[in-house]
């Protein structure tokens, strides 16, 4: 689904991805691990199309589309949806307003017919209750007043609601404390555990991985992938730390 080949990007021109390569296949989730600084927020900004985020080299493709060619509107209607470490606040717009704007430019991109509010409400309705959220809560600004976890859920039911082919996730576990996790969790297994979708999971601890089984865990340092392995290799970076893992591959 996502083939990522010797990709090279700057922020600001400092060279922070350096010949990343990698191969998600529908139905995988892979989780990346790193030290603060190796370039886990940046491969899924530049992955997304955040202005700013520069490649300077190597290729990016989405179902054989290239996804680098791609306007960011036009990565979300083919199917990739960023999760953010800190989602933004939108005063004054709903988030029902919100999410119904964009999924109906998004079937518009894709040449779908855009769906009654009667339609959208049903799919919120469905997917609120998924992930244990009031209604109520979405007829608020986007993220307004919400605490950490409510963002988190908050975004886990944009994702539902959108229902991405491949979801990147950056550090989703920050700032949720034990039942919000658990609920994330559930919530992402629920919506992208499917044989067509995929899932690129960024995280610095174990604790999500415990509620979302990855396939693949990676360790990302200097820009690159420096070794790969199955879920066991997230319980050997929490015992020995990143530091150790690095220098067995220097």
């Amino acid at each position: 689904m996502l083939q990522i080949s010797d990709l090279h990007a700057t922020v600001a021109d400092k060279p922070i991805l350096k010949g990343l390569s990698l191969t998600i296949n529908a139905g995988e989730v892979h989780a990346i691990m790193g030290p603060n600084g190796a370039g886990k927020s940046t491969l899924g900004y530049t992955l997304g199309g955040r202005p700013g985020y520069e490649v300077t080299g190597g290729s990016a493709t989405l179902e054989g589309a290239d996804l680098l060619e791609m306007a960011p509107h036009e990565r979300a209607a083919a199917g990739l949806f960023l999760g953010f470490q800190y989602p933004v606040e939108i005063p004054g717009v709903s988030n029902l307003q919100f999410l119904r704007e964009a999924l109906n430019a998004q079937r518009k991109g894709r040449g779908e017919a855009p769906l009654s509010g009667g339609e959208f409400l049903k799919i919120a309705r469905e997917k609120s209750a998924l992930l244990k959220m009031d209604m109520e809560m979405l007829k608020r600004p986007v993220n307004v007043g919400f605490s950490g976890g409510e963002k988190k859920r908050a975004e886990m039911v944009q994702m539902g609601i959108l229902d991405p082919k491949l979801a990147i996730l950056d550090e989703t576990d920050s700032g949720l404390d034990i039942d919000a996790l658990r609920i994330c969790g559930e919530g992402i297994n629920a919506i992208m555990r499917r044989p067509d979708k995929a899932v690129l999971l960024i995280t610095h601890y174990q604790r999500l991985l415990d509620y979302v089984k990855p396939d693949f865990v990676h360790v990302l340092a200097g820009g690159r992938i420096v070794k790969s392995g199955g879920p066991e290799l997230a319980h050997e970076l929490e015992e020995r730390g990143y530091e150790a893992v690095e220098g067995a591959t220097a």
